[in-house]
């Protein structure tokens, strides 16, 4: 489903204006695409965020424009904590796109009852879908994963009409036990007594290093 982004047409263009736009919690972006004329956008910020922390794809551009679009790139700052710039794309609820979506994991591995743990290898998958039905997120169970097994991609749910991009045999997840080897270096390491530099030598200690 296509959440509204209220968009404003930015006439000022160059690196001073985009920094003005900035100061003022403002995201300049773009939208293309559809062999027509590029525009030149600017978007609050906070609607913006709160768009991309729900996950969203596809928008419904209010404003200036109206047109549906899909978020193409979110260009972030170096600490990932403020959007830079943004591409749109014109896109149709039936056109097929390529997107990314997050892959959770479900469940709990029967491997751990065994001493094992689920290590999460791959957090997001590409897919291929109408615009208009990319998923939130897509799921794999872990309810059939033993102690040494792994699960690929493969394994994630797909809803109707979605495509999967990423390479099946994928590795997403695997079951590993701590070998023992790790285990005994854990224990050592907490009870081992460190070594004090500068300690004073017990009686005789001087006499045994001599001789």
């Amino acid at each position: 489903m296509a959440e509204e982004l209220n968009v404003v047409l930015r006439n000022e263009l160059g690196t001073r204006a985009v920094r003005r736009l900035r100061k003022a919690g403002v995201v300049p972006a773009v939208l293309y695409g559809h062999k027509k004329e590029c525009v030149h956008l600017s978007i609050s910020n906070p609607e913006l965020r709160a768009i991309l922390r729900h996950g969203g794809h596809l928008v419904d551009l209010v404003g200036d424009v109206t047109e549906k679009a899909l978020i193409k790139r979110v260009q972030w700052d170096t600490f990932t904590t403020h959007v830079l710039h943004l591409d749109l794309t014109r896109v149709s609820e039936q056109e097929h796109v390529t997107v990314t979506v997050p892959l959770e994991l479900r469940g709990e591995a029967p491997g751990t009852k065994q001493g094992g743990i689920v290590e999460h290898l791959v957090y997001k998958l590409e897919i291929e879908c109408p615009a208009g039905a990319i998923p939130e997120k897509l799921t794999v169970h872990l309810n059939s994963l033993e102690l040494g097994d792994t699960l690929t991609a493969a394994a994630a749910e797909l809803p109707d009409n979605v495509k999967l991009v990423t390479p099946p045999e994928r590795v997403v997840a695997h079951c590993l036990a701590m070998g023992v080897e790790e285990e005994e270096e854990q224990l050592a390491a907490g009870t081992s007594e460190p070594e004090v530099i500068g300690r004073k030598p017990e009686d005789g200690e001087d006499n045994e290093a001599s001789s």
